[in-house]
């Protein structure tokens, strides 16, 4: 791909990204990158009963070439944590609920492996761009079901034989 086309490519993320121009702080998922109370960085909501909350998210970009029948696709997934999104309650903090909010981030490293799974897999048409779009939105339903799932299994936190299991189930889905 031309490296006009890969320009285009890179401002339309960036647009769609970072909201039409406007900086975002947002920190990249990496191993050893764990969450401190220091990066929520959001005003606590009033109307919530909750002691934090984490904004995470996946972004991809790709570049295709190919023919009309076969494309192929060069793509990046990432995760971020978004700062400014994020928050918690001073009063309600702890390690166990910091802990829990990690493994939210976490979890969305997991759904974002799975998209590059998943797009590495596929065979893609000229239509590449709707089929990358489909297949990132289904990743991002199954990703939101999963973190509503285990805030429900561990009752956000609160308990603490369920929330060590899914500490260890996501640590070994990272290991992997």
């Amino acid at each position: 791909m031309g490296a006009l086309k890969k320009i285009v490519w890179l401002f339309i993320w960036l647009f769609l990204n970072l909201g039409f121009g406007q900086e975002e702080e947002m920190v990249l998922w990496t191993p050893s990158k764990k969450l401190s109370w220091a990066d929520f960085k959001g005003k606590p909501s009033n109307i919530s009963n909750a002691a934090a909350i984490t904004a995470s998210g996946i972004s991809y970009s790709f570049s295709a070439q190919g023919t009309k029948d076969r494309m192929e696709l060069d793509f990046k997934v990432d995760t971020y944590f978004y700062p400014g999104k994020s928050w918690y309650k001073p009063k309600l903090a702890n390690p166990m609920i910091l802990s829990h909010e990690q493994l939210h981030f976490d979890i969305s490293e997991v759904f974002a492996r799975k998209l590059k799974q998943i797009l590495a897999e596929t065979e893609f048409t000229s239509n590449a761009k709707a089929e990358v779009k489909e297949i990132y939105r289904e990743v991002l339903r199954e990703l939101n079901d999963y973190q509503h799932l285990y805030d429900g299994e561990t009752n956000f936190s609160r308990d603490t034989v369920q929330q060590l299991i899914w500490n260890n189930k996501i640590k070994r889905a990272l290991n992997n």
